[in-house]
């Protein structure tokens, strides 16, 4: 009797997936999507590229007067390395990213292929991050890392458009506390972070889009003269 019962159950379990399957509805390709006319967007775009090509051109003429400010900061650049020391670097928001672009380049390679130099973003950790502003306040995100990892004569370089960020004013202070060089990459008006710095590069725009697209040129430039310098100077030590 019980063979029986589950024989009629296995019956009414294939019935079933039968009328189920019976049920599916196949799906039909769908026809390509036929590609829209032009738009207005097509000429608001050509508008902001002209309109951005005049304020960058404008920006880079204004960039001469920086050249020997940035030529100072990359001679340090290099001087850290060569002593054997590192090169921490922190930023908020889009200068976060960059901070974390610039220790990209640093550590892996911009053009060249050479030696890894020893640059650390201080933005990338999350539990710390997370930690010492739950623990202490926001304000001290950068500045403890400095006091766990900077060492004397090592370099410690903000990227900020207003030069204004609380934590980044604290974590200078911090670095000058432990023998630290401090340098500043903000936009072009006076600020408290570049007071703090003993090298500060301003750029030509009040522009927050334009300072970041000016920020990451100079990280380049950075990197390239680095790459250049120390690998001339790896040629000579090892030829």
């Amino acid at each position: 009797m019980k063979l029986r019962l589950r024989e009629l159950d296995e019956s009414e379990t294939h019935m079933a997936r039968e009328k189920r399957m019976a049920a599916v509805v196949p799906i039909m390709p769908s026809a390509p999507v036929p590609l829209r006319p032009p738009t207005r967007h097509d000429s608001m775009v050509s508008a902001a590229l002209h309109s951005r090509q005049r304020t960058l051109s404008r920006a880079l003429i204004g960039m001469d007067a920086c050249a020997s400010v940035i030529g100072n900061v990359a001679t340090l650049l290099v001087a850290t390395v060569q002593r054997g020391h590192k090169i921490l670097v922190a930023g908020n928001g889009g200068s976060a990213a960059q901070a974390q672009h610039f220790a990209a380049e640093f550590v892996g390679r911009f053009k060249r292929e050479r030696q890894a130099y020893p640059m650390l973003s201080l933005t990338v950790d999350t539990s710390i991050l997370t930690a010492v502003a739950n623990d202490y306040s926001y304000q001290e995100v950068f500045a403890r890392q400095i006091d766990a990892l900077g060492q004397p004569d090592d370099l410690f370089i903000a990227l900020s458009t207003s030069g204004q960020s609380s934590n980044l004013l604290r974590a200078a202070h911090a670095a000058h506390q432990r023998s630290m060089g401090v340098v500043s990459i903000t936009g072009n008006q006076a600020n408290p972070l570049a007071r703090l710095a003993d090298i500060a590069i301003h750029v030509p725009t009040d522009d927050t889009a334009v300072t970041q697209e000016l920020h990451i040129m100079i990280v380049h430039i950075l990197c390239d003269i680095a790459e250049k310098e120390l690998t001339a100077n790896e040629g000579d030590a090892h030829p």
